[in-house]
């Protein structure tokens, strides 16, 4: 995103081939009218500016471009490669996908491409570089927009080019047979590979099949993903060296390692999907919103896709109440985004999405969805400066893709372990208080956090492990839940007792795993109390010290948290997964043994605040109800509300449900971010 024209982009996906030439004109007015800066263009226009193969109708595209160009809105041009036409699959049926268990997927929705397919990005990338040449030096164009949703629909194919892939990426990564041998303990199950060309995907066995073998088809699902941006990327990069280039993830997409994507986009770019029917649905969104953040150590970005109100696609799909698009919008902005746009500008006649809302609803400009549109855009329009500002978290939460990867694998002790649940905990625990939260991989440098949070890393690598020991050996504070350093890179696990890697660091030693059946609870007292599920472990002390015990059950008297002096800092340990109100205790005493403080202190339950910085000094507190009650937020110092002009300073903001906020300090903000 180009910062020539600082200020928070507001707009949405444009489809202008879904409708008559003659409406385009009114489009633009209406963009205008609704404050619109920015929209994205081409997503889904393969097969109508390449209608046959080689033969390329960009005339009608040229007046799209041409138009918004003449209006002042900038766009977001996508590659066109996300939904290829139906002549490539009929010329080529090899490209089309297929499941594990070897079911062909057809043309007919979208995504219908094997990611490995060579073919497929022979015709990606020639059309990337016919549409990069025409657009290159466009007045409209800002960023490249490549693909759509990568994994959304194809997360990974099992057919026989990706089978060809598959061998080559092992290859590349093993070198040997015997090395992949080792790696993939392939002396279990008489499963010992001779060639690599013996080598398959993971596709339906009779029985479990090698997990070592499910993850490397993890990795290399993602990277297959990966390289079909990259194809094209690289000839966008080419052309037009100086355009950014983002492509939409999804939240916490588990097929999708956002942090090994963040390394090849000028710019994250998120698409995210609150449920009006959860009460708690900004929770999540906050998760992922700090996700996208970080990913990039703090640079801002772009909230490419939500809904105005309703979708189409849950099995209820509930309109957003008043004033409930702009908290969740505003919510973006606080945690980071320089642009809101939306699915999408006008709401399709026909198509599977015709039900899902849009900018202009099917009952047109008269309607409550394009007032609130409207409102918002004139909003963010008035606070231009908030774009390139900073957020700033003292404390980490670290989660990594490859453990996720292995953590829900089967012939596990338990399958109900869910990562991004796991997470979530966690975070809801800091975000209640509160606190703002970096979401960073365990390869991250964390010295300058005072506290570092690891929800699960089953899988941990010795050079992580021991990262995390010199962390808390230099004064760092660390938390760690259940089931974490269990195994290696290969899934093999450590040796020398649970969790191998961490025993010194943690000072202790689990003998056993004691997953909890399906309802069941136990209790959990001591320093702090409450109760426990999903998972207990028999934990031996080894210089640690118990903070809570099990109160009933077989572990009965047992540790179920630990707290352990190590070098000049400290490491808690839970086995077992808290219940909310008990995790938050202990989050609350880690990270005020750590020297952390909330934004605001006295926060009411359900409000939100965050703050940005610029360089230059100048800060904004942004405050956002939650919650279903009438709040009113004391400050620190008086503070002028931006969204509010002409009301003067004021040291105590009233904040009715869905109530937004955005406050700038006279002088400074003296909270805990400074």
């Amino acid at each position: 995103m180009t910062t020539a024209d600082q200020r928070i982009h507001f707009g949405g996906d444009y489809n202008p081939e879904q409708w008559p030439e003659e409406v385009w004109a009114e489009d633009t007015r209406l963009m205008k009218e609704a404050g619109v800066t920015m929209v994205t263009a081409g997503i889904f226009s393969w097969a109508r500016v390449e209608p046959r193969p080689g033969e390329y109708d960009f005339g009608w595209f040229d007046r799209v471009m041409d138009n918004l160009g003449d209006a002042g809105i900038r766009v977001c041009l996508a590659t066109m490669t996300a939904s290829p036409p139906p002549w490539l699959s009929r010329l080529h049926p090899e490209v089309l996908p297929e499941t594990e268990d070897g079911r062909r997927k057809w043309p007919g929705g979208r995504q219908h491409y094997c990611p490995s397919s060579p073919v497929y990005r022979e015709y990606a990338t020639r059309l990337v570089e016919r549409l990069a040449t025409r657009y290159a030096d466009h007045p409209a164009l800002d960023t490249w927009h490549v693909g759509n949703e990568y994994g959304c629909h194809t997360r990974q194919c099992y057919c026989d080019v990706s089978a060809a892939d598959f061998r080559r990426w092992l290859r590349e990564r093993y070198g040997t047979v015997q090395a992949l041998n080792y790696a993939w303990s392939t002396a279990f199950w008489s499963q010992r590979y001779d060639t690599f060309d013996e080598v398959l995907p993971p596709r339906l066995a009779p029985t479990f099949a090698n997990p070592a073998q499910q993850l490397d088809y993890w990795r290399f699902g993602d990277d297959a993903l990966r390289q079909c941006y990259l194809a094209e990327y690289e000839v966008l990069r080419r052309v037009t060296p100086g355009v950014p280039i983002t492509t939409n993830l999804m939240p916490h997409h588990k097929p999708v390692d956002a942090f090994a994507w963040a390394e090849h986009q000028d710019v994250m770019s998120l698409d995210h999907y609150q449920d009006p029917y959860d009460p708690r649905t900004h929770l999540p969104a906050a998760y992922n919103f700090d996700l996208m953040r970080s990913a990039r150590e703090g640079q801002p970005w772009m909230l490419l896709e939500q809904a105005p109100s309703a979708v189409n696609w849950r099995a209820r799909n509930s309109p957003k109440k008043p004033g409930t698009m702009r908290l969740w919008s505003w919510q973006a902005v606080a945690q980071g985004a320089d642009a809101v746009l939306y699915f999408q500008w006008r709401q399709s006649r026909g198509g599977a999405e015709k039900y899902h809302s849009a900018m202009v609803p099917h009952a047109g400009t008269g309607t409550r969805v394009f007032r609130e549109v409207s409102d918002l855009g004139r909003e963010l329009a008035s606070v231009p400066d908030i774009a390139g500002t900073r957020s700033r978290a003292n404390v980490a939460l670290l989660t990594d893709w490859n453990s996720w990867w292995a953590l829900e694998l089967d012939s596990h002790p338990s399958s109900a372990l869910d990562q991004s649940a796991i997470n979530r905990a966690h975070h809801q625990a800091l975000f209640d208080a509160g606190v703002a939260c970096d979401i960073v991989p365990p390869h991250r440098v964390l010295d300058r956090y005072q506290l570092v949070v690891v929800p699960n890393l089953y899988l941990l690598s010795e050079d992580n492990a021991a990262r995390l020991a010199a962390y808390v050996e230099r004064g760092g504070h660390l938390v760690v839940s259940f089931f974490s350093g269990i195994v290696d890179t290969c899934d093999r696990v450590h040796l020398g007792g649970y969790p191998a890697p961490l025993r010194r660091l943690l000072g202790l030693r689990i003998e056993e795993f004691w997953p909890l059946a399906e309802g069941e609870t136990l209790s959990v007292h001591g320093e702090l109390n409450g109760s426990a599920d999903l998972w207990s472990e028999a934990i031996d002390l080894e210089g640690a010290e118990a903070v809570a015990v099990f109160g009933d059950g077989e572990l009965a008297g047992r540790p179920a948290v630990t707290r352990h002096a190590y070098g000049e800092g400290t490491a808690w340990y839970i086995g077992t997964r808290l219940d909310p109100a008990a995790l938050r205790t202990l989050m609350d005493r880690a990270r005020e043994a750590a020297g952390v403080a909330p934004v605001l202190h006295g926060l009411p339950e359900g409000v939100q605040a965050t703050v940005r910085q610029g360089e230059d000094g100048r800060r904004f507190l942004f405050l956002l109800n939650h919650g279903t009650s009438d709040a009113t937020v004391e400050l620190p110092e008086p503070m002028r509300d931006r969204l509010r002009p002409g009301t003067g300073d004021t040291t105590a903001v009233p904040l009715p449900p869905r109530g937004v906020a955005v406050l700038q300090p006279t002088d400074h903000f003296p909270g805990a971010l400074t």
